[in-house]
């Protein structure tokens, strides 16, 4: 059973790094939901956007420890895709 494209990408990564990427290299990053593979991203992407992809690369984050004070606690751990457009395609996140 196929899965709704919305359910399979969840928000833009948007950091110094990845605004770089994609002004450089054409490349744009999402957080993925946890059991998604690379095809899963590749169909979300082009249904939703309207665009060509050429590549996926996912990257898994694993949860790091935080403190505040006396508290502990951890961050959340996230699974991102890394996702190259083709040439003339673009996504305007910003």
């Amino acid at each position: 059973m196929k899965r709704n494209p919305r359910d399979i990408i969840g928000r833009p990564i948007i950091t110094e790094k990845t605004v770089m990427m994609q002004q450089n290299d054409n490349r744009v990053t999402f957080e993925v939901a946890k059991g998604a593979n690379k095809i899963e991203v590749r169909q979300a992407i082009e249904e939703i956007f309207n665009v060509k992809v050429v590549s996926v690369n996912m990257v898994n984050v694993k949860p790091r420890k935080k403190r505040v004070g006396k508290y502990e606690g951890t961050t959340k751990s996230v699974r991102k895709a890394i996702v190259k457009l083709a040439e003339g395609s673009n996504i305007d996140i910003i």
